[in-house]
């Protein structure tokens, strides 16, 4: 998922330790691959460890940014098939 951030970054940094948490609370169901900021922040970028589109939205729709209205998701679907992410489990 690729976000973008819809309101002055401020505005974001105040809803962010909300996001980062429901972020952890992701990975910690091994749902979340990896995620960060983008440079400049203007979005960020959400690796998902999901079987299909559908998931990632209803995982991304309950994320305190876009519940606060703060950022909006797109979906780019990635299948690794090199390097570190090659043999990651799937879900």
């Amino acid at each position: 998922m690729i976000s973008k951030y819809l309101v002055p970054i401020e505005q974001v940094d105040e809803v962010r330790d909300a996001h980062l948490a429901y972020l952890e609370g992701l990975e910690a169901q091994n749902l979340v691959v990896t995620a960060g900021r983008q440079d400049p922040p203007n979005g960020g970028v959400v690796l998902l460890n999901v079987d299909d589109e559908a998931r990632a939205r209803e995982l991304i729709g309950q994320d305190p940014y876009v519940l606060r209205g703060v950022a909006e998701y797109s979906a780019t679907g990635w299948v690794p098939t090199r390097g570190a992410l090659k043999d990651f489990p799937k879900p």
